[in-house]
């Protein structure tokens, strides 16, 4: 289907049939016994349209078949082989180069008769093409032999690290190069902050890195995500610790579980988490930085619990077949979990770069007892603090007042408007500017300085920095704020630094971080060496006595930690209230939709939309209203309240039809990314029925988008006896009434031609 304006990159092509669900589990049919056993610790690749499986073992024996299952058809086979394939094995690894298959290692011999068990370091190359095995012979020294290691492919190259030997787990790296006619391997000399010596891990390549998430370690066992740079063969420990933000804990530390790249996400699943076989599905944000549990959708048939499974990524979807579930049971069912591949919603980062710019700026605060100024912008800062929208409030009628006794109105030239003053005296400049980087964007990296270099989380500058950024947020009345800052000082107030943020927290009369501080001090283990220390010495003598006696009274052990109050609002949840409720007093434009006037916000509108950024920096308009189109067509009134929504708050959930009006949106008004179109598409593909198609008929009339109007019209004409009977199709203009009955005479004449036909055939 063709949009109105397709010179802008607005063409609208839909795929109308069945779609498959985002987030949802299917599963495939189940590997018969005759094709191939059930199986754990094998590997699974994926070329082309297939996906194939080898080794591993099916409780009583190593396997060394080569399964393949056809992704378009659905369906079993053994895939063709000639030559010598690798012996029996599992616990090996598996990788895709051009149109070969590379298994490396791995361990094998008799699991029955326990004999001539073994790990291997040879390596074979499967030809997709042909069928055929190779074994490479090499020159040179090679990697010891190993099982359960990671194995990725980069630059025309091989890439094999860490694993078992049979007597201890690696850390080592080694590659050889996969092209030319030298055959060696190459031990690779590895910087920066490795993982510790594991095995049964999985590894993903993406972005010219390779990730290793969790495995077994022994005691060093963590659920940490590390990041290898193949360029500089640098190592990397992805820490987001020190980020205040409401974002989810990583997975639990596990071994056995599957992970694969797809899109600007990493997505792990299944495997042992400490007690327990998961069958949760985790994801990590590239770009966001920040892991997340994605939810099934409700029709999914999920996986059971399991480990030593495998996964593949085949077009936009995820394969996951085999491992063991429960009571040590080998399975042979394979899933199929679609991803979903949306452009990153861009809220936070537009907020953010309005607050770096301080373009659009109309309120400046006065901060401490100099009066440093810090401009902002009135409508973030009203949507997220009530304490803060109260002072504004406040400001503005003094202001209001300043001007009714200069001008003898309110109403003058937007030029000649003071920006609005709030004083904060109590407020420590630094400490308030991390508050409105939450304000923008729901996260503080209280690490990010704002001259100087980064430093540790764990100073006493940054403790200290965050206990003043506490205090605002019990003062500015923000729970969320209030509640993150609290899990920061727990996570790190340490042996180092409690002193001085017990001092501090007595100081500053925070009574909750003084209590934690408390506790830590007065624990097993710590208490000695605290108290012999030169900074306990010179701490204050009131602060000595209570902790002596604190120690002393051994009740407090037995008292369970203080409970904190979790409420609060996201920047969403904040922004839609805002939009709702509590922003219309603080409105400064008007959008003029077909003569109805909608209240708007300014820098809302300007952070999110290059349209209006453009427009209120180059001139404002006339009476500070704004006439609302999309190219040349004007939107229903619910299509522009879904488009103020997205603005707003990143809400992307709409009818159908307010989607056909919505979908060239994102190019005439200039947003960061396509997201809101995606989901425009996706939404129309997906939700087209014939209980809203009257809806979208009048849309797609209205919008002249003739190729959605004709398949409005064919749906109509195939359910007609149920469309005819909607109330809505009684409000339909007379035009479109004539356009159905049209067509539903060319389809009556067809079917009587076609019934002719069958009659006087010969």
């Amino acid at each position: 289907m063709t949009g109105p304006t397709p010179s802008d990159g607005s063409a609208l092509t839909l795929e109308i049939g069945p779609i498959e669900t985002v987030h949802r589990w299917k599963r495939m049919p189940e590997c018969d016994e005759f094709v191939g056993a059930r199986r754990s610790k094998h590997t699974v690749v994926a070329y082309k349209d297939a996906i194939y499986v080898f080794g591993g073992d099916n409780g009583k024996s190593m396997l060394n078949d080569l399964l393949i299952f056809d992704v378009k058809e659905k369906s079993w086979g053994r895939a063709i082989a000639h030559g010598s394939p690798p012996a029996p094995r599992y616990h090996h690894s598996a990788v895709v180069h051009n149109t070969s298959m590379y298994v490396f290692g791995g361990y094998t011999g008799d699991i029955h008769s326990n004999s001539n068990l073994t790990n291997k370091n040879d390596l074979f190359e499967y030809k997709f093409h042909s069928g055929q095995w190779l074994e490479w012979r090499f020159m040179g020294k090679t990697p010891v032999p190993r099982s359960a290691h990671g194995a990725a492919i980069f630059d025309d190259k091989l890439w094999i690290f860490a694993g078992y030997d049979g007597n201890a787990r690696l850390n080592d790296m080694w590659t050889i190069s996969l092209t030319g006619d030298v055959r060696s391997w190459e031990q690779v000399e590895q910087n920066g902050e490795s993982p510790p010596t594991c095995c049964n891990f999985p590894v993903a390549v993406a972005r010219d890195c390779m990730f290793v998430f969790s495995g077994q370690s022994g005691a060093k066992i963590t659920n940490s995500l590390f990041q290898f740079r193949f360029r500089d063969k640098t190592w990397t420990r992805i820490s987001t610790e020190h980020i205040l933000r409401a974002a989810p804990s990583p997975p639990a530390r596990r071994y056995g579980h599957a992970m694969v790249a797809f899109d600007r996400h990493l997505f792990v699943f299944g495997g042992a988490a400490d007690s327990t076989v998961s069958n949760d599905l985790h994801c990590f944000d590239l770009d966001a930085r920040r892991w997340a549990v994605v939810p099934p959708d409700p029709e999914s048939v999920v996986p059971s619990g399991r480990l030593f499974h495998a996964a593949a990524v085949a077009g936009d979807a995820m394969f996951v077949f085999g491992g063991t579930v429960d009571n040590n049971v080998r399975s042979g069912e394979m899933y199929r979990f679609q991803f979903s591949s949306y452009p990153k919603c861009t809220l936070h980062d537009d907020f953010g770069k309005l607050l770096e710019s301080r373009q659009f700026c109309d309120v400046q605060f006065m901060v401490g007892s100099e009066g440093e100024k810090i401009t902002a912008h009135l409508a973030l800062v009203a949507a997220r603090s009530a304490h803060l929208r109260s002072k504004i409030r406040q400001a503005k009628e003094n202001r209001d007042k300043h001007l009714e006794r200069l001008f003898g109105t309110v109403n003058v030239p937007f030029t000649d408007i003071p920006l609005l003053e709030v004083k904060l005296p109590d407020a420590e400049p630094e400490a308030f500017e991390m508050v409105l980087n939450y304000i923008y964007t729901d996260c503080i990296d209280p690490t990010k300085k704002i001259q100087n270099e980064d430093e540790d989380p764990l100073s006493n500058r940054i403790v200290l920095r965050m206990m003043d950024v506490y205090r605002l947020a019990v003062e500015f009345k923000m729970a969320r704020l209030e509640h993150l800052c609290v899990q920061y000082l727990n996570a790190t107030i340490c042996l180092k630094n409690v002193l001085v943020a017990l001092h501090n927290a007595n100081h500053l009369r925070l009574d909750f971080i003084k209590e934690h501080c408390l506790r830590f001090i007065v624990k097993e283990g710590n208490y000695n060496q605290i108290v012999m220390s030169a900074e306990f010495e010179a701490l204050d003598r009131s602060l000595m006595v209570e902790i002596i006696r604190r120690k002393q009274m051994p009740q407090y052990k037995a008292n369970s930690e203080c409970q904190f109050d979790t409420t609060g609002c996201s920047l969403e949840q904040d922004m839609a209230m805002f939009l709702r409720v509590t922003g219309k007093e603080f409105c400064d434009i008007e959008l003029n939709l077909d003569g109805t006037l909608i209240p708007a916000h300014k820098t809302i509108l300007a952070a999110r939309c290059s349209y209006f950024e453009a427009m209120f920096r180059s001139f404002m308009p006339v009476d500070s209203k704004v006439n609302i189109q999309i190219g040349e067509m004007i939107p229903s009134r619910e299509s522009f309240d879904s488009l103020l929504r997205y603005i707003y708050y990143g809400d992307v959930s709409m009818p159908p039809e307010d989607s056909l009006y919505l979908f060239s949106a994102p190019f005439f008004y200039g947003f960061s990314n396509n997201r809101l179109q995606a989901f425009c598409k996706q939404n129309l593909e997906m939700n087209v029925t014939f209980e809203n198609v009257v809806q979208i008929l009048e849309a797609a009339d209205r919008m002249q988008a003739t190729d959605m109007k004709k398949y409005a019209l064919d749906l109509i004409v195939h359910h007609f006896v149920k469309v005819a009977r909607l109330p809505r199709l009684k409000l339909l203009s007379k035009e479109l009434i004539l356009d159905i009955l049209e067509v539903l005479a060319d389809s009556m004449e067809s079917s009587r031609s076609d019934t002719s036909s069958a009659i006087f055939d010969p």
